[in-house]
């Protein structure tokens, strides 16, 4: 395991990066246990710089301790070749912030779970989820989160674009644990269907036993609508042009919010596998 432990006040950062070995699985547990006060921004990257398959992956623990901060941005920028595992577990106490973004583009297969303990009294957990799926790809996600403590914040929000014939499920649970009075739990998703031959399922759900709380979750899901499509035909981009040009803004907005330029040529080079050439675009 690899720990990554603050003192109480300290301010700092870390970088964890898992390559794919070809034939292997490659995983890393990483245990991050921030003092009260202290700040981490943790960046991890699951990469596969080498042609190759297997299975990369990552265990992720946060115990963040009262007032402490903590920042994870995790990307992912496996071949198709690859099946990616991410698998994260967060405790916070009172007054603790966690910030999660997770960023899926590549993988034949990603799978990604989460369970949240939001105990301490004046917590809050924001998740921000950007997904990419094409071709034949399957996306699966699953988090859950319990908000026990009073006065707590839980913000779980997902953005993806799905094309080609590739598949997505998202189960989002948050439960308003008896007693966590004053809280607000909330789920958004916004999806774009660029082929009508993708599937989709969202699947989100709001358990509540508390009647002093605030509860909200919605989708947006649409496939480009066809006048907008007749906008594009007219001046000369086809459909499959089109999908190229949501699929290519996916990877400009990955490539723009890398935590280093190490992320960022891995970001480069997985959409150069896909024929985009994201150094140009992002210049």
């Amino acid at each position: 395991p690899i720990v990554l432990a603050t003192r109480p006040g300290e301010r700092t950062c870390a970088t964890v990066r898992v390559e794919g070995v070809d034939g292997a699985v490659n995983a890393a547990a990483i245990d991050v246990v921030a003092a009260p006060g202290s700040s981490l921004s943790l960046a991890i990257a699951l990469d596969s710089p080498a042609p190759g398959a297997g299975v990369v992956g990552t265990r992720l623990r946060v115990f963040a301790g009262a007032d402490a901060r903590v920042d994870v941005a995790v990307t992912q920028t496996l071949d198709d070749g690859w099946i990616a595992l991410d698998d994260a577990g967060i405790v916070l106490d009172e007054r603790a912030r966690v910030q999660l973004r997770q960023t899926v583009l590549g993988a034949g297969r990603s799978y990604t779970g989460l369970d949240a303990d939001v105990r301490g009294d004046d917590a809050r957990l924001d998740i921000d989820t950007r997904y990419l799926g094409h071709a034949a790809q399957q996306r699966d996600f699953n988090y859950v989160a319990h908000q026990r403590g009073r006065r707590t914040v839980c913000n779980l929000d997902a953005n993806g674009v799905l094309a080609g014939e590739s598949e997505k499920t998202l189960r989002g649970t948050i439960e308003l644990v008896h007693g966590c009075k004053g809280s607000i739990g909330s789920e958004q998703e916004t999806v774009l269907l660029a082929d009508e031959r993708v599937a989709n399922r969202t699947v989100p759900v709001i358990l509540c036993d508390e009647d002093d709380v605030a509860g909200n979750h919605g989708a947006t899901i649409g496939h480009v609508a066809p006048k907008q499509l007749f906008y594009l035909a007219s001046r000369g981009i086809s459909p499959d042009d089109a999908e190229r040009l949501f699929i290519a803004a996916a990877f400009e907005e990955a490539a723009i919010g890398a935590p280093d330029e190490r992320t960022r040529a891995a970001v480069a080079r997985l959409a150069a596998a896909r024929g985009i050439a994201l150094e140009e675009a992002v210049a």
